[in-house]
């Protein structure tokens, strides 16, 4: 069911998903291609160093190095800065809060970027398909936005992909892991 769109939604544009997916993009190929880099950001974000995120950012994705970025210890959050309305818009990947804590898999964060990247790759190359998940996302319209990322995201541990916070949350569960992790892209409310 199509809802109208809500003033608060306004705020996800493909100019919005292009930018975070440009910044980011290059980031989760690092984690994707090198067991090492990935190492090393697990360390930093279960350790909330954030002086080593930092580095680690500025070698692989300097886009993304330059905007601001956290950890909660199981998990990750790169901060994109734009004008009204959008503000702060968000990508990262975590496990739920309230699960576990100082706990973050390098082996599963490589398997989420590999299957992430496909969809990243177009959301910073291809307009018009930020610009249709976009006005999914806008318009509520979870069949369209799923059908969207799951056409790109073709991992068998995808379990689900919601619009959340005028942005859109993957969640991914895998067999040899207790606990589950979301890569979310949504804007952050402050």
């Amino acid at each position: 069911m199509l809802k109208t769109t809500n003033k608060k939604d306004r705020a996800v544009t493909a100019d919005v998903l292009v930018k975070v997916a440009r910044g980011m993009l290059p980031f989760y190929r690092a984690i994707a291609g090198s067991r090492s880099y990935a190492s090393a950001w697990t360390r930093a974000v279960v350790g909330a160093n954030l002086e080593l995120m930092g580095k680690l950012l500025k070698l692989a994705a300097p886009l993304a190095a330059r905007q601001g970025y956290g950890t909660n210890a199981i998990g990750y959050f790169v901060d994109f800065d734009f004008p009204l309305p959008a503000l702060v818009y968000t990508n990262g990947t975590t496990i739920p809060p309230g699960l576990v804590q100082f706990t973050f898999s390098t082996e599963v964060h490589r398997r989420i970027a590999r299957a992430v990247l496909p969809l990243y790759r177009e959301l910073a190359i291809n307009r018009n398909f930020a610009a249709a998940l976009a006005r999914g996302i806008r318009r509520d319209d979870h069949k369209a936005v799923a059908a969207m990322v799951r056409g790109l995201v073709h991992s068998p541990g995808l379990r689900s992909v919601k619009i959340e916070e005028s942005g859109i949350a993957l969640l991914f569960k895998y067999s040899d892991s207790p606990y589950p992790y979301r890569n979310l892209l949504f804007r952050e409310l402050h």
